[in-house]
């Protein structure tokens, strides 16, 4: 039994719209592989700070899962990635996933404690041969509400100085309602750039801009700031947010993710008044009428929603239309830059 079902209409949306616009080799730099067993439970009374919705697609994504998913949805390419565990299992994903680096020869990120210690950072990714750091702001401090929570508190300064010296990457999946052009994010952002140069920050999900209202003036800010800034754009189909971040990042600095096992999720997703909404067919995910992001579809169009990885390209493809981007600077996007930022990240932390 597949995995998951490949419709005709993924086939036709694959063959016709994204297989001949895709390189034949696929980097994606931003994928959670976790079991369920290693899950720790929700401890009583505990306050989520984050959404559900996500766990509406899959209880884990194992690396065979991952495999495969990438063979029923990029049937004809080669697909590597740079692999992560996730907030709900920490201890047991971190070692889950040192044994997927050594099953498959991809790299992977340490998944972090904001209590943990600089010297404990730096002893870690260097014993599992990891090339950097994931952590999730859901990990700050119980008192914090999550609307007052900022970067430093899940990624505390000397785990950034440790990061620093070794030259590793920081996958920043940044906090706080304002996303992307929030002020205390963006400064935030500028003084990481500008206290430790030497990290390899990746700005995930272009700063969560799922909508063009999330998107500000966060490009003038960091285009003044004059230090240069990185993203990826895992499961971002804001077209408006992917084109103003390669007009402003360039095609050098932005990288595909597909936030596995997340973006098999059929859904499309639309922008209602600022707020990113999933428009998903009905009855697939339970029920989800309590749920903002999440929007039921008539019966008579649900044969016409496709993955959610697969939306996330369409935007981008839209997106290199509208600059007029080369066939050079996609694959860039989709793989080079991705391939070179582990590279290096490997080469500065191990000398290799």
């Amino acid at each position: 039994m597949p995995l998951f079902e490949v419709t005709e209409y993924d086939r036709r949306v694959y063959n016709e719209e994204l297989k001949d616009f895709l390189p034949s080799h696929i980097f994606d730099l931003h994928t959670h592989v976790y079991l369920k067993e290693h899950l720790e439970k929700p401890a009583p009374g505990e306050v989520r700070r984050t959404v559900t919705w996500p766990d509406l697609v899959a209880e884990d994504d194992s690396v065979e899962d991952l495999i495969e998913t990438y063979r029923l949805m990029f049937p004809d390419k080669k697909v590597d990635a740079l692999m992560f565990s996730t907030t709900k299992a920490i201890e047991k994903g971190n070692a889950y996933i040192v044994d997927c680096m050594k099953k498959t020869g991809w790299p992977g990120l340490y998944f972090s404690h904001p209590l943990q210690s600089g010297d404990e950072i730096e002893r870690e990714i260097m014993k599992g041969g990891f090339i950097g750091l994931k952590s999730y702001l859901s990990l700050s401090p119980k008192y914090l509400p999550e609307k007052e929570i900022r970067i430093f508190d899940f990624f505390p300064h000397a785990q950034l100085a440790a990061l620093n010296r070794m030259g590793a990457i920081l996958m920043l999946h940044i906090p706080r309602d304002g996303r992307l052009k929030d002020p205390v994010n963006l400064a935030q952002i500028i003084e990481i750039r500008e206290k430790y140069p030497d990290i390899r920050l990746v700005i995930a999900h272009i700063g969560r801009a799922y909508t063009a209202t999330d998107v500000g003036n966060a490009f003038e800010v960091l285009d003044a700031a004059g230090c240069g800034f990185t993203f990826d754009f895992t499961a971002n189909c804001s077209e408006y947010a992917i084109t103003e971040c390669l007009r402003h990042a360039g095609p050098a600095n932005l990288m595909f993710g597909t936030d596995m096992p997340i973006l098999r999720m059929r859904c499309r997703r639309i922008d209602d008044n600022g707020r990113y909404v999933n428009l998903v067919p009905p009855g697939l995910y339970g029920d989800i009428s309590g749920d903002p992001h999440m929007r039921e579809v008539p019966a008579d169009e649900a044969d016409r929603i496709t993955f959610f990885a697969y939306e996330e390209l369409l935007a981008f493809k839209r997106a290199v239309k509208t600059l007029g981007l080369t066939e050079k600077d996609v694959e860039d996007v989709m793989c080079g830059n991705a391939v070179r930022l582990c590279e290096a990240a490997k080469r500065s932390i191990y000398g290799k």
